[in-house]
């Protein structure tokens, strides 16, 4: 296949416009998941309007004012990860089970008065983990259709000799950048050129086409590049970490009728990647053999919101609520580490290594900010015969408005396809819970996600980040979860028990898509097939608490 030219980057110096997030690190750390108390996850976190858990505190943070006593209360469980992948019928499971601290708080209820306007004035810290990234996956078999990431590779070094007007025109040139003596992280000869292209190139995975006879000095013209066609593919990834919320509280019970609520969020993030690529590769000329691409990258950072929250009961004698919500953004202020190594093997050029601790020591390190969406929330809840308690919300989040801006508050080119492919996100919660005695609750809740990015979707890696070699990408579908509950509840000692079962599809992409060119049609821009994912969480969650 024919394609195109050029080598790489890392200038010291160089404008932090070039490099920004994609949308798919930004879509995952706006992302949260259903976890709390047993009985907050039992009633599929649907308790807005009916409050009076300690969970509440950050999604309607009036419901703390509904309490009228102290609490204090623990949850711990474990979750099962299971991801499997399906490429016209080879199918790869991965499954990850890992027991989870969710969440430790506690409420002080002040009272001030029953005849006075102001009720009840209360105060609660609490600890909950907002996202466990802890997942497995894998995918193996031939579904790239021949397509190879050598075929994006040799699109990128194409697009970035004539968009920087670096154009080669010998082979005696272009092997001359490829001479492993050379840092081309550092070199200004290879500006503007991503860092996974320039490994293709020094992995002779993307090599000169000549042309012609030789000139006086020997050297060939140089009219493309040449690449490989894959007979099989296999990915594997394993991720860690999480995102861990402190939520600070202040609420009000004004008349028994008008509940208001304020929430300071603190926030610790945490993600861990290691991914391998691996392709078994051929040419026309009867070469073969196979190349593995490896990349470790993490993210740590730290944020802060604010989320306001009101609940009205407007009919004196009924127990009808209605409870509205706003959250601010979180603004987080992040810190990715990232580095790759390919080994490639052939007939043709034998084994060639490239590792970028070689030239980056030990890895490539960048600062960032990132703002999430605002957030809204609408819901409504009432207790039915004295045993019964029915709670149903909405909440949106626009996710294209989130933004990523560099150190020094410029906007990185990332936000562009952020806006350009997520989607307003639109979450439905309904819960129940009802009296079997005097004692002991039953719970049963549901819980919708609508898809937050487009299926046109696909990651840009010269575009939105020229440092990353991690070409793969998820675009995840709409998800849900259905959860069921138990709880017991004495004078001074309550415990509960969840569980609950998160499902959602997706398609994978081992790489993004590539441009097709035979020399006689205009070019066209071809998508690798989609892999079927299919993810399933399993959680089994407990909670203890005290009510005095």
């Amino acid at each position: 296949m024919d394609t195109k030219i050029s080598m790489m980057l890392l200038l010291a110096g160089m404008s932090s416009a070039a490099w920004a997030q994609n949308q798919y690190d930004v879509a995952r750390f706006i992302d949260d998941d259903l976890n709390g108390t047993a009985r907050f996850v039992g009633m599929g976190g649907a308790m807005s309007a009916l409050g009076a858990d300690i969970s509440t505190i950050r999604t309607n943070p009036a419901g703390i004012g509904l309490f009228r006593g102290n609490d204090v209360s623990v949850s711990f469980g474990f979750n099962n990860n299971q991801a499997k992948s399906d490429w016209e019928g080879v199918s790869s499971t991965e499954k990850r089970t890992k027991m989870s601290f969710d969440q430790a708080g506690f409420v002080w209820s002040t009272k001030i008065g029953n005849k006075t306007d102001l009720r009840y004035m209360n105060f609660a810290f609490n600890y909950h983990k907002r996202a466990n990234f802890n997942r497995q996956f894998s995918a193996a078999g031939s579904f790239s259709n021949g397509a190879s990431l050598t075929w994006q590779m040799s699109d990128m070094l194409w697009d970035a000799t004539w968009g920087n007007g670096y154009y080669y025109e010998k082979v005696s040139e272009f092997d001359n950048l490829c001479d492993m003596e050379k840092n081309p992280y550092v070199d200004r000869n290879f500006y503007g050129t991503p860092y996974l292209a320039a490994m293709g190139a020094r992995t002779k995975l993307v090599t000169p086409i000549k042309a012609g006879t030789p000139s006086e000095d020997g050297s060939y013209d140089l009219v493309g590049l040449e690449d490989w066609y894959a007979s099989d593919n296999q990915y594997y990834a394993r991720e860690e970490g999480g995102i861990d919320e402190y939520d600070f509280n202040v609420s009000f019970n004004v008349k028994d009728r008008y509940y208001f609520g304020l929430t300071l969020g603190i926030y610790n993030l945490d993600y861990n990647r290691y991914s391998s690529y691996g392709e078994g590769i051929y040419d026309s000329y009867n070469n073969a053999g196979n190349f593995m691409l490896n990349n470790w990258y993490s993210v740590e950072g730290s944020g802060v919101d604010l989320k306001l929250g009101a609940i009205i009961r407007p009919f004196e004698y009924s127990p009808f609520r209605i409870g509205f919500a706003i959250h601010t953004p979180i603004w987080y202020s992040m810190t990715e580490h990232h580095t790759a190594n390919v080994n490639s093997n052939t007939t043709a050029f034998g084994d060639k290594p490239e590792n970028l601790v070689d030239y980056l020591h030990p890895e490539y390190v960048w600062d960032y900010r990132l703002t999430t969406p605002w957030r809204f929330n609408v819901s409504m809840g009432t207790v039915v015969g004295g045993i019964m308690a029915l709670d149903a919300e909405y909440e949106y989040a626009k996710y294209s408005s989130a933004q990523v801006d560099d150190v020094d508050g410029y906007e990185l080119n990332g936000t562009a396809m952020i806006s350009d492919n997520l989607k307003g996100v639109h979450t439905f919660r309904a819960g129940m819970e009802t009296k079997l005695t005097s004692a002991f609750s039953l719970r049963a809740g549901y819980n919708f996600r609508s898809a937050p990015m487009s299926e046109a979707s696909y990651k840009d890696i010269p575009y939105t980040d020229e440092t990353r070699t991690d070409p793969e990408y998820l675009n995840i579908k709409s998800r849900q979860a259905v959860t069921v509950g138990l709880g017991y509840r004495g004078r001074l000692f309550y415990a509960d028990l969840a569980y609950k079962y998160d499902f959602y599809k997706a398609d994978f992409y081992a790489f993004g898509p590539y441009w097709m060119d035979d020399g006689v049609t205009e070019p066209v821009s071809v998508s690798v097939p989609a892999v079927k994912v299919n993810n399933d969480r399993h959680q089994l969650l407990f909670t203890l608490g005290v009510h005095f």
